[in-house]
């Protein structure tokens, strides 16, 4: 009985030894249940074979006797347990590699990441067979051509719900980077859906609300205005006062399940930039894993309304500062708006995707387009503030012959500094100066990598521009600089390509009032206009008065700095500090590389000093089989192979 007891008591203390040392050895990265088990499983099955050494090396005899004295006896027993415990380290870096072990969560996180793996689980499987469907699948797009592979794309993308056309139509501003045909095919991506019932409808703008709708709304229409893959509008009137009706307003509820959808979409689309960024070249390039979480931020303000509020009430501010002609923008309840619903004034008219092109006089319609055009060139140019989805529908022809726009959940910011290069590119562009446009587009745009070869980008903006001065009206300048810019590899800032997306948007609005219309001639023609009202006075002497301040203090700087330098020239401790590895985490990085080189070139050393030692044979005997440097020899691999596993748990938790 006394055997056992003391038999279940070296197995516990080589348990619980075993799993401490392998955690201090591998840096605490294996869990303490992982190591006991693994302890305990190769203490038991290395027993017998811990016996038959210790009868091999006489250090026991058949009887399990000993034959040698005390400690040699311990020697030996050490270094059996030294070589289990290596055992134990080796099959714990390979349960690591093939298995890699994880922290307990707590159990509201489980169950939760589990709901969010079975949805992820789901949505793949739809988007997968929404890609088979519309042939994407990778044993059908070797099939039919570059058109059909394009429209293909579209349908499916239209069909895998709102974050997937959003996508889309975020890559269709990408025209640095797509083909152009897909650039064309993706900007026809619509967001128009199928209407929820209106009780689903009702119970949200009632939570929303927080009351009863009657309490708010004297009617509402239960039949949508219209109806997206997010929200949808209804028509409604606000309660009056006494005898006095209240304003007709249009009432933008978001669909409840949206969000959760969505929110399943980008958990996808992040793990898939990851992954991508993980074993492509192009993907780094490109930096998909920050393209995800900008457009997922962005996504998410989108969903969020408060924000279109906020963009509402910007871009109004910008318009009520225009020379140009007034662009109305809706009044906005603030008292029922949310971040998922917007009431606002009911804007009343005819879209520009539905004016017949003989609905106007054919003068009142160029003026019109004129009108529309300049002031979203004061948008862009001048404020910095513009609608940035100009589409056909969000343009309303209203009855008294203005126009209204509607649907601000885009719109763009264009910086001073980005308006300060567009104003004198257009002028170029309209002077047909090849020299002065390259030299804004080198300021605006940097190379990708390495440098640009600006003679032979200077002919290619020089050909466009003469091929401009001579084109007819489909010739698009903004588009085929951008094609330029793309063939060079040149960095186009987002703002930039959000600012030429518009433009071109705006262009197939504007041509739905005059088939002919000229919007690029035009707007060169009036770049001068606009580059006199981005002139201000006031500002200009500010600015000139804030770089004059830092100039002086730099020169009020500069005795002091040549004295120290001078000073330190004739100490001699003038020295140059290099940048690289300058941070404390990049020689972090150096000193835990050397350190891990280093211990692994003394593993080696140590494991073949061991086994020459060991074959050797050489020493006076311990035993009647096994001499001193044979047993050296063991020790000293053992010390070995434990410096070389754990550089090499280091090197693997660094892979993953």
């Amino acid at each position: 009985m006394w055997a056992w007891v003391a038999f279940i008591l070296i197995t516990l203390i080589f348990t619980v030894a075993a799993a401490w040392v392998s955690r201090r050895l591998l840096d605490g990265q294996v869990g303490w249940i992982r190591a006991s088990i693994t302890a305990l499983v190769v203490f038991l099955a290395c027993i017998p074979l811990a016996t038959w050494a210790m009868r091999e090396t006489d250090v026991l005899d058949l009887d399990d006797h000993v034959t040698v004295s005390g400690p040699i006896a311990l020697a030996f027993l050490g270094l059996v347990l030294g070589w289990m415990f290596a055992i134990v380290v080796v099959v714990i870096v390979t349960l690591e590699f093939l298995w890699p072990s994880h922290r307990v969560t707590n159990p509201v996180t489980a169950i939760r990441d589990a709901f969010r793996r079975r949805d992820r689980a789901r949505r793949y499987a739809q988007i997968l067979a929404i890609a088979s469907r519309h042939g994407l699948g990778a044993f059908q797009n070797r099939h039919g051509g570059d058109d059909e592979l394009a429209s293909a794309l579209v349908a499916a993308l239209n069909e895998a719900g709102v974050t997937f056309v959003k996508l889309g139509q975020v890559l269709s501003s990408r025209e640095d980077v797509l083909p152009r045909d897909l650039v064309d095919a993706l900007s026809t991506l619509q967001m128009d859906s199928t209407p929820i019932p209106w009780a689903e409808a009702e119970a949200a703008i009632t939570a929303e609300l927080g009351r009863p709708i009657d309490e708010v709304f004297a009617s509402i229409d239960p039949q949508p205005l219209a109806a997206a893959s997010v929200a949808q509008v209804h028509t409604a009137r606000l309660r009056g006062d006494g005898d006095v009706p209240g304003d007709e307003v249009v009432v933008k509820i978001q669909r409840p399940r949206a969000r959760a959808q969505v929110t399943t979409d980008l958990d996808i689309l992040e793990r898939l930039a990851r992954t991508a960024e993980a074993r492509t070249d192009w993907a780094r390039d490109y930096g998909a894993v920050a393209l995800a979480a900008e457009f997922s931020r962005a996504l998410s303000d989108e969903l969020d309304y408060r924000v279109e509020a906020a963009n509402t009430e910007m871009l109004r501010g910008a318009i009520a500062r225009s020379s140009s002609m007034t662009l109305a923008v809706p009044v906005l309840y603030d008292r029922w708006c949310t971040s998922r619903m917007i009431v606002q004034q009911r804007i009343t008219g005819t879209p520009f995707s539905r004016i017949a092109t003989d609905a106007l006089d054919p003068a009142d319609a160029r003026r019109l387009a004129d009108g529309v055009l300049e002031s979203v060139f004061e948008q862009i140019a001048v404020r910095g503030v513009f609608h940035a989805d100009l589409h056909p529908g969000n343009l309303i022809l209203q009855d008294d012959g203005t126009v209204a726009l509607i649907d601000f959940g885009a719109v763009g910011v264009s910086e001073r500094s980005l308006r300060r290069m567009l104003i004198p590119l257009l002028l170029a562009l309209s002077a047909d100066d090849d020299v002065a446009a390259t030299n804004v587009v080198l300021l605006m745009c940097a190379p990708e990598t390495g440098t640009v070869d600006q003679v032979a980008l200077q002919h290619d903006i020089g050909v466009i521009l003469t091929r401009m001065q001579n084109a007819q009206v489909d010739e698009n300048i903004f588009r085929a600089l951008v094609d330029v810019l793309r063939r060079y590899r040149l960095s186009i800032p987002p703002s930039l390509l959000l600012v030429l997306r518009t433009l071109s948007s705006l262009e197939g609005t504007l041509r739905r009032l005059v088939p002919d219309y000229d919007m690029v001639g035009h707007a060169l023609e009036r770049a001068p206009h606009f580059a006199r009202a981005t002139f201000d006075p006031r500002n200009a002497a500010l600015g000139a008065q804030a770089h004059l301040m830092l100039a002086g203090e730099e020169l009020r700087r500069l005795p002091r700095r040549f004295e120290n330098v001078t000073r330190s020239l004739e100490d001699g401790t003038f020295s140059v500090r290099l940048r690289s590895f300058e941070g404390a985490g990049e020689r972090g990085w150096l000193e835990e590389q050397l350190n891990r080189f280093l211990v692994t070139v003394v593993g080696v050393a140590l494991l073949a000093t061991g086994i020459s030692l060991t074959v050797s044979g050489d020493g006076p005997m311990l035993t009647g089989n096994v001499g001193a440097f044979p047993f050296l020899g063991s020790a000293v691999g053992l010390g070995g192979l434990l410096l070389i596993v754990r550089s090499l748990r280091r090197a693997l938790r660094r892979r993953d």
